[in-house]
This record gives structure tokens, C-alpha cells and sequence, in this order.
């Protein structure tokens, strides 16, 4: 009762945010005039420059809208996966390999992340660079943190992060295009995320992933190495439905991040996979995730993977899509 009562005071709480009238003028706005002064003091802006970047933000209602509704918060597995394991993302997956195999090697060399896993991110997020949103970052970041009091603390630290970049790569804000929460490129890095992990990775002097096809494959797989991806690890093993109920039902954990050690659950009796050598993981945390009607052991990996999207069905579906473009982990 407790819950429902949760989720309809945030319904209720989404519905109004959405019904505020859009503001032709966001310079006006106490949040931006705040943002804006510090913008100016501690990094040099000049202000003229940003009241004519906030008077040009618009409020977008749909914005508002799909915020309140993402995908790994309404949908069950086997609808999840049906949006991204597809004959067409496999294919154009295959031929993206193939089209950039020579930087995605380079990349997999340099870094240890799987070519078939940077190329499964991509393919994921934006349909290997086909889809990458049509929303102005400036429209999405000053709508959520200005305006959607949830998140809002979040949203206007990204939308300075994205003024801060701007300045950084040469880019004018106003032109910056990505998701309704203000995520860009192949990738789709939010702000922070490409200021803090996006490189130069053809030697152009700008790492650009907006447009630049061999920098986000470098910046996809920096991304993993920073977040500790270990190379040549396995990522998830399909468990034996030789466990019964009562022997995994212990190890079934929503939390994204692993809580259990593999020593221990080979005491309390699971079937666990020959592959995975006492040597090579017995140190390593992992916990069970179902997936439909399927029982999975999920390591140190494929938490990694749920750093790029905080979402264990996020991280299946990459994991899967990875496996139909090659990869044998």
C-alpha cells in the first residue's frame, strides 16, 4: 500500500511539473540566474553570452513527459529484450564491425573491452550512430534541472557540464542535439560523462563523438577501462536449471551492484560453471540475476556494463546483443 501510495504521489508529482506553462525566457529563471552567476565567476564566462544561450531554452512538456516513463522502469524482460535483440540490429551490427573493425581492434588492444561490446553500446544507444536524438541538450538540461524538481539538482549540474564542454570542444550549445535527458552522440554521454571520459582518438585535437565515429569507439571503451573493465573476464553465465528453487532463491539480488561471493554459493550448494576456476574468481563478488525464466550469474563485468546505464535489463540486453555480433565470453 505503501508503494502505491509512493507511485501515485509521484504520478501526481510528474502531472503538475508537466502542466507548468512552457517560459519563452529561461534568463528570467531563479535557477539560471543562479547557474549563470556562478558560471561567470568561477569559470569566466561572460554573462551577456549565457542570458542570450537561456533566453533561447525552451521548456519542452514531452521532455516531462519521457522522463516519467523510461524503459527499465516499465517493462519486463522479455519486452525489453524484444526492442534490442532484433534480426536488424544484429545485421547492422555485423556490418558496423566490419565498417570500422581496423579502430574497433585498435580500441579492444589498447583498452581490453570486447570490439563486439563498444560496438553493442552504440548499437543500444543510438543504432550504431543512427538514432543519436533530436532534442537541443540546452532545451532537455534547462527543462529537467529548472524544472523537474526530482531530479533537478542532477539535471542543472549536467546542464553546467554542457556549457563547460561547449566552451571546451569549440561547440555552440544551441546546436548540441541528444536524448530527452540530454545525452549525445554514438554513445550517448550525458555532459559530465563526455567531459570526463570522451578522447581524441584520431588525432584531431577535439574529441568530438557527436560526429566522429572513431572517437566515440575510444571513448565508448575508455569508459569501460575507467570504470575497471577487466580484460579477458567473462561477463555472465547462464546457470544449470539443475538449481533448484531453494538453492538460488538466497542469491536473487536487485541490487546493481554484486553482493555475493561465488565461494559462498558453491557451499550453499549451486551448480556453478566449471569455467569460472576458483583462481580466477573466487575473490570476485556475484549475485543471480532472473531474466525471465532464465537464471544468470552475473561477474564483475557486467556490473561494469550497468555504470554505462544503472539497469541489470540495460546490461543483459548489451551483453546479449554483444554475443550475436561475436563475442564468445
Amino acid at each position: 500500500m505503501l508503494q502505491r501510495a509512493i507511485q501515485c504521489f509521484m504520478s501526481c508529482l510528474v502531472c503538475l511539473v508537466v502542466s507548468l506553462p512552457a517560459l519563452a525566457d529561461y534568463s528570467k529563471h531563479e535557477k539560471a540566474i543562479a547557474l549563470m552567476d556562478e558560471l561567470v565567476k568561477e569559470h569566466n564566462f561572460e554573462r551577456s553570452f549565457l542570458l542570450s544561450v537561456f533566453k533561447t531554452a525552451e521548456q519542452k512538456e514531452s521532455i516531462l513527459e519521457a522522463i516519467a516513463r523510461p524503459a527499465e522502469k516499465r517493462l519486463e524482460w522479455f519486452e525489453y529484450r524484444k526492442i534490442f535483440i532484433t534480426k536488424d540490429r544484429i545485421e547492422k551490427g555485423l556490418a558496423f564491425i566490419k565498417t570500422h573493425l581496423s579502430t574497433l581492434e585498435k580500441a579492444e588492444k589498447e583498452f581490453g573491452v570486447p570490439k563486439e561490446i563498444i560496438a553493442s553500446i552504440i548499437g543500444v544507444e543510438t543504432r550504431y550512430g543512427k538514432h543519436k536524438g533530436n532534442y537541443r541538450v540546452l532545451d532537455a538540461l534547462a527543462t529537467l534541472g529548472f524544472d523537474y524538481p526530482p531530479r533537478a539538482k542532477f539535471f542543472s549540474s549536467e546542464l553546467k557540464h554542457a556549457l563547460l564542454l561547449a566552451k571546451e570542444q569549440g561547440f555552440d550549445i544551441r546546436e548540441m542535439k541528444g536524448s530527452y535527458a540530454g545525452a549525445m552522440g554514438y554513445g550517448q554521454f550525458i555532459p559530465s560523462s563526455y567531459r570526463h571520459y570522451a578522447i581524441d582518438y584520431d588525432g584531431d585535437s577535439v574529441a568530438d563523438i557527436l560526429n566522429n565515429v572513431d572517437d566515440a569507439i575510444g571513448s565508448v571503451a575508455n569508459y569501460f577501462l575507467e570504470h575497471k573493465w577487466k580484460k579477458d573476464q567473462a561477463i555472465a553465465f547462464l546457470l544449470s536449471d539443475k538449481n533448484v528453487k531453494e538453492a538460488l532463491e538466497p542469491f536473487y539480488s536487485k541490487s546493481l551492484k554484486p553482493v555475493f561471493l561465488l565461494a559462498d554459493m558453491r557451499k550453499a550448494g549451486l551448480i556453478i560453471p566449471d569455467k569460472l576456476a576458483a583462481d580466477s574468481y573466487g575473490k570476485i563478488q556475484n549475485y543471480v540475476l532472473k531474466a525471465g525464466d532464465q537464471d544468470w550469474l552475473t561477474l564483475h563485468n557486467f556490473y561494469v556494463i550497468t555504470r554505462y546505464n544503472h539497469s541489470n535489463l540495460y546490461a543483459m540486453a548489451v551483453y546479449e546483443l554483444a554475443k550475436e555480433l561475436g563475442l564468445k565470453s
